[in-house]
């Protein structure tokens, strides 16, 4: 049996990596083909495309600016499906990229299963996309409890099978104590994200630092070529002796900090996992951030907020991402041990809404049980 897949960034590949791990563990033959990230290429093997770095983009300007690279690589994705001739397609987030895909590969192909794991996020900017994405998808696997009422009853069947971050932040679990005077800052996971967001989080640090002399900091750097930015950007700050560069080791950070800035994305998911107290941090160019406003339908970027119906984490957004109000907000959350229980509390809550461990093995489940279904 052969499956291809698709990843676009390190949170997928990390995810398709797993996912093709316990599809292993039921079919040990089964043979990988595709395009993903460093993860899922030691899974599939050296045929498998490494494309991760170069794939991950975000806003709408920012694809727009390379829309010759994204046109070229989709039709590269188109030949390869057809060569490997698999039993399934299986698209792992990276929506812009893979719904085109997925929509493509049924017309050219209405026989081959297109399975979608890890949903895309229509319901928060056009709710009325998950119509059409049953026409081009037979299976939705998705990681958020609310999501599979809301395909299932548009027309797309899917299964909700946990969030896949429960198990794997539980083996990062490191039981170590908070650290009272340190702070975490998580500038994103992509370059572009650093060098937007990381000086917004270093302004909020100095002032922080002004206010609390003994605090010092974090910086979780998602990869070595990112810890390079990052130290670049720190060269002639006068923070540099107080801010320490850790790499590939979010989770750590969020078990020793006190508090935290965090840029939008899974991270505030695994902040919320870890009970540290933070706030979002979040910026993208103009022209990104306009056209995402026209379309956003939901009042919150932050999951959590999003899962709670309410701001439980204060976001900095844009032109309101300012050091000064950061800063405020995270010396509350330091020195009101009241608000820091409250926000806590409310993680509590919002983790148990993501299922148990155990995700990526009932999406294989699923995944193998539509196939046999066809053969």
């Amino acid at each position: 049996m052969k499956l291809y897949l698709v990843a676009g960034e390190a949170s997928g590949d990390e995810h398709g990596a797993a996912l093709m791990r316990a599809l292993r563990e039921i079919l040990p033959d089964l043979v990988f083909s595709g395009r993903g990230g460093p993860k899922m290429q030691a899974v599939a093997g050296e045929a498998f495309i490494n494309w991760s770095d170069s794939a991950a983009v975000v806003g709408l300007w920012e694809v727009v600016k390379r829309y010759g690279y994204f046109r070229e690589q989709f039709q590269s994705a188109l030949g390869e499906v057809a060569r490997a001739n698999p039993d399934a397609v299986v698209l792992i987030d990276y929506p812009g990229f893979n719904l085109r895909l997925a929509r493509a590969l049924k017309k050219k192909s209405p026989a081959l299963k297109i399975i979608y794991y890890i949903s895309p996020q229509v319901w928060a900017w056009n709710r009325g996309r998950i119509r059409q994405m049953a026409r081009f998808l037979d299976l939705m696997l998705c990681i958020f409890p609310f999501e599979a009422e809301l395909y299932n009853r548009s027309g797309l069947r899917t299964i909700f099978v946990g969030h896949p971050m429960i198990q794997n932040l539980a083996k990062l679990r490191t039981g170590e104590e908070r650290q009272a005077n340190l702070i975490g800052l998580f500038p994103g996971s992509r370059g572009r994200e650093v060098r937007k967001i990381f000086p917004i989080m270093l302004g909020a640090a100095g002032e922080i630092a002004a206010a609390r002399p003994e605090i010092h900091f974090e910086v979780a750097a998602a990869s070595e070529p990112l810890a390079v930015q990052i130290r670049q950007m720190l060269a002639d700050s006068p923070l540099r002796q107080r801010v320490r560069i850790v790499t590939a080791d979010a989770a750590g950070t969020m078990q020793r900090a006190c508090a935290g800035m965090v840029a939008s994305g899974t991270a505030t998911l695994e902040a919320a996992y870890f009970r540290l107290p933070f706030v979002l941090v979040y910026k993208v160019s103009w022209p990104t951030y306009f056209a995402a406003r026209l379309v956003l339908k939901t009042k919150h970027l932050g999951m959590p907020n999003v899962l709670a119906g309410r701001e439980i984490i204060p976001e900095f957004i844009q032109h309101e991402a300012r050091p000064a109000a950061i800063s405020k907000a995270i010396l509350k959350l330091m020195n009101d041990q009241a608000e820091r229980d409250l926000m806590v509390s409310e993680f509590e809550a919002i983790i148990a809404k993501l299922g148990e461990s155990g995700a990526s093995a009932k999406a294989a489940r699923a995944i193998i049980g539509e196939l046999n279904q066809t053969r």
